[in-house]
């Protein structure tokens, strides 16, 4: 039954603790919050264990308010125990490595997966160590050939050892500004103005990355340099319109150059392969003429052998072939009758072969057939003057 309901003791069963008195006399009003206060205070202490010290004498009072305050002590330290368990235990990722301090001094490198440390003991630096970061710079940089330009530059980069990272330097990507600032002077202060602004930016980047590398290396920030891109340098504004002008001349150059190169491999190689067909003509030529005055040479060995065995024949040979490879360059013949005889017959074959190419085959062998039964028994010159002088020797 309800404290309230008709016909209850209401004055027993008042939720508040109190007494018919209490509650008859001229206090109407809302329940006592000291009391309520002190009921959850003894009840908390009776969960503690303080209840049992309770009587109704003072010392029991006295005992009960000291057990009340270990109770709050006990509620405050199990807050702080649950605070403490809940900052100390931490997850780490999979793209993640936690370096612990325990004192201010390196303790260990931490991977993946659930771990705790002891604050304020122990300080931990988490970082992700695979995702890749990008910085980008941009400045004016004086060339090789005191030529100014603006260079814009993207480094992408990852943390390779955490322990360095934390440990070594106190801002390890500021001194990475400060050393892709340094690299990238270096590199274009060694490089050409044309160099910087055409053809020549990967062999930059590639010489960047290698400088910026050794200079992390030597600091020993934990950072590794994967990849370095300088993009499209460009004059100041100032000067643009000069540079563009410097521009087009370099391209006009390098088009009359292409022209002249054209030309060169077009005339080089005819020049060399005539010059390799006359050196060939030559070279046949002497082979020719050292083997025919080799031939000839045996040719003449070999006649003297035959002449030693019959003179008069061999002369006589000689004579007639002398005779006939004369006569076979000429187109003049002079012609003489018998001994004692002065007729001279000049037989002009020259006329008589052009005259019988126009004419017949017929008419041109009764031609000359008639030329030769003209005078049969002559003979040449030198074929009577050597007969006579045979005949004057026997």
């Amino acid at each position: 039954m309800a404290w309230n309901e008709p016909g209850g003791n209401s004055n027993n069963q008042d939720p508040w603790g109190g007494n018919g008195k209490r509650r008859g006399g001229d206090r109407k009003g809302p329940p006592d919050l000291d009391e309520a206060f002190r009921k959850l205070q003894e009840s908390l202490n009776g969960l503690f264990g303080g209840g049992k010290k309770r009587s109704g004498d003072g010392n029991g009072q006295g005992g009960s308010g000291k057990s009340g305050g270990f109770g709050l002590l006990g509620i405050g330290l199990f807050v702080v125990l649950a605070f403490w368990l809940y900052n100390a235990i931490y997850v780490v990722d999979e793209q993640e490595q936690a370096v612990v301090l325990r004192f201010g001094k390196y303790y260990e490198t931490v991977g993946p997966g659930l771990n705790i440390y002891f604050p304020p003991f122990d300080r931990k630096y988490m970082e992700n160590v695979t995702r890749e970061r990008a910085y980008s710079k941009q400045g004016q940089m004086l060339t090789e050939d005191e030529n100014i330009v603006e260079v814009p530059l993207t480094v992408q980069y990852r943390i390779s050892n955490l322990q360095d990272f934390v440990l070594n330097v106190d801002q390890p990507e500021v001194s990475l500004q400060h050393a892709t600032e340094s690299a990238l002077r270096h590199v274009v202060g060694s490089t050409a103005m044309d160099q910087v602004l055409t053809e020549g930016r990967e062999l930059m980047a590639s010489e960047i990355k290698e400088r910026l590398q050794r200079f992390l290396d030597t600091y020993r920030t934990g950072i590794t340099v994967t990849q370095v891109n300088v993009q499209s340098a460009a004059a100041p504004r100032e000067v643009q319109e000069a540079f563009d002008d410097v521009i087009r001349a370099r391209e006009d150059e390098q088009r009359a150059r292409n022209q002249a190169e054209g030309y060169a491999n077009g005339v080089i190689p005819e020049a060399r392969g005539q010059a390799q067909r006359i050196i060939e003509n030559a070279n046949g030529y002497r082979d020719e003429v050292i083997s025919r005055a080799k031939g000839e040479a045996d040719r003449f060995t070999k006649l003297v052998a035959e002449y030693r065995k019959a003179p008069e024949v061999t002369r006589e040979r000689l004579y007639l072939e002398t005779m006939q490879e004369v006569f076979s360059n000429t187109s003049k013949v002079l012609v003489t009758g018998d001994k004692g005889q002065n007729n001279l017959l000049y037989l002009p074959l020259d006329k008589m072969i052009e005259n019988s190419r126009g004419n017949s085959p017929a008419a041109t062998s009764s031609s000359n057939a008639s030329s030769v039964t003209t005078d049969a028994n002559a003979r040449p010159v030198e074929t009577q003057q050597r007969e006579t002088r045979t005949r004057e020797s026997r």
